[in-house]
């Protein structure tokens, strides 16, 4: 009777999560000249990113998701709380507003309430349940209840003596908000959202927590830790977490609700103080992260049960303060290069990044037109690009518009300069794509196919035999007004490319 109540406990918790295991990105806007909403999502549909979460619910981003597919987590940001939180007219408002104006042409799944409330914002969270409440009713007005789950992402800070897992129990301060939050969870059929950060559980353990542990490393079964009341082995930090709050949640008598870890990360660069905030760590734990959720290897104390998890996240935000850290937890600079190249090997085809290393650099096509010009005349000028195959007549010319040829003259300048840091920006009127641009007869440097010739690992588009950089240039100087130019193009540019 005990194992077919164990059984069914895990097929309740499998079937409310919707299937496999999936993985999502965050995409946070505390970035100096942020991509457009096309261009952003543009980059999720060449790294097959299928789930996203917004930390707004920003018009303009939810546009650009329609038709696409791809699943949305829209948010209340914390600072809309206690309105909606203290009037049901104001939370229908929000989702009528927010939610009801983009489904269904934008396939918005869930909602995050707030952020990290209980420890953030502690003066909210007398209505953090009624906000959640409420907005939940505007859903089941509107017949989305059973498409669209209702939530609030907690920080991990919340759970007390998270090790073992099996003593583990949220913040008791907090229990006339978590009981009827979970009651609130476990009647909508929703999920407890969850920050885990192994980063931090292992920079404030003062050294009890092994590097290895925290980056899913490999460990010898004599430094795997062991729940001495189950005897559950832990092979890393973030099962740990997880299972903690799965125990948590059981020590309030709730043992059917899933979990979705909302965030989840490791920054790419620190201060001195923070000597293992590294791309290669920050590579390793992301790379066996995605490995480890795809795989639905779920938890020891729930093997098997997908756990699906967005990372934190899609860019690194520049604007944000505190530590170096804190502006480098992104997979991708604003300009859409990758910080660094997961290793994904048997993954999936989530980041393709990771398999084809094949990026190219295009102009952003709400880029100043003069900006554009200016450009272009450089990378065809000073940044000594084959611009002949863009003269007319020749495969690139069409369509003659400068946001195509500015977008092949930085292709080839960012190919022939190895793709380094600085050799796709402009002044900020390029970005970085997997998308290939190139087009009918017209073979991008960097692309792959039967018109290209391979140098150096990448591919040169094919010109004339006779055609020389002077005669591209013919095409953008006229009228004696090309020394005066010239000039200008050299000095706008010669602190923001690097030669």
């Amino acid at each position: 009777m005990a194992i077919l109540f164990f059984l069914l406990h895990l097929l309740a918790i499998s079937l409310s999560v919707y299937g496999d295991a999936f993985i999502g990105v965050n995409i946070g806007t505390d970035v100096t000249d942020i991509p457009s909403p096309t261009e952003i999502v543009a980059l999720l549909k060449a790294q097959s990113i299928q789930h996203v979460r917004l930390y707004d619910a920003d018009r303009a981003m939810l546009l650009a998701l329609a038709h696409t597919g791809i699943r949305v987590t829209v948010s209340v940001p914390s600072d809309q709380l206690l309105g909606i939180g203290q009037s049901n007219a104001t939370a229908a408002n929000w989702v009528a507003r927010n939610v009801l104006a983009h489904v269904p042409a934008t396939n918005i799944t869930a909602i995050a309430v707030g952020s990290e409330v209980l420890t953030a914002l502690p003066n909210v969270a007398p209505v953090l349940v009624s906000a959640l409440e409420f907005i939940q009713s505007a859903l089941v007005a509107a017949n989305l209840d059973q498409q669209i789950k209702v939530s609030t992402p907690h920080s991990s800070s919340l759970i007390l003596d998270s090790f073992p897992p099996s003593q583990a129990f949220f913040n008791r301060t907090w229990d006339p908000v978590m009981v009827p939050l979970l009651k609130f969870l476990q009647s909508t059929g929703s999920y407890l959202m969850l920050n885990v950060y192994p980063y931090y559980d292992y920079v404030q353990s003062n050294g009890a927590v092994p590097l290895d542990y925290a980056l899913f490393r490999p460990l010898p079964p004599n430094r795997e830790a062991v729940d001495a009341n189950t005897l559950l082995h832990y092979t890393n930090v973030f099962d740990a977490v997880v299972d903690a709050a799965y125990f948590a949640m059981s020590y309030l008598n709730f043992t059917n609700i899933p979990i979705l870890v909302t965030e989840s990360g490791w920054p790419s660069k620190g201060d001195s103080s923070e000597p293992d905030a590294t791309p290669d760590n920050a590579n390793t734990y992301n790379s066996n992260l995605i490995r480890h959720v795809l795989n639905n290897t779920g938890t020891p104390k729930h093997p098997g049960v997908p756990l699906s998890t967005y990372i934190y996240e899609l860019y690194n935000e520049d604007l944000r303060t505190g530590p170096v850290s804190e502006q480098n937890w992104g997979l991708f600079y604003a300009n859409g290069g990758p910080v660094y190249t997961l290793h994904l090997t048997g993954a999936g085809t989530i980041f393709a990044n990771d398999t084809t290393n094949q990026t190219f650099c295009v102009a952003k096509n709400d880029a100043d037109t003069k900006m554009l010009q200016a450009a272009l005349d450089w990378a065809c000028g000073p940044g000594k690009v084959d611009c002949s195959p863009l003269l007319q007549g020749q495969p690139c010319y069409d369509p003659d518009n400068v946001v195509q040829h500015a977008t092949y003259a930085f292709n080839a300048y960012y190919q022939k300069m190895g793709k380094s840091l600085g050799s796709c920006d402009f002044k900020g009127v390029a970005i970085v794509t997997t998308t290939n641009p190139s087009h009918g007869s017209c073979i991008f440097p960097g692309s792959s196919g039967k018109n290209g010739t391979s140098i150096n690992g990448t591919t040169q588009a094919p010109s004339p035999a006779n055609s020389t950089v002077s005669g591209c240039l013919s095409q953008y100087y006229k009228g004696g007004s090309f020394t005066t130019t010239l000039i200008f193009v050299a000095l706008f540019f010669s602190s923001v490319v690097v030669l």
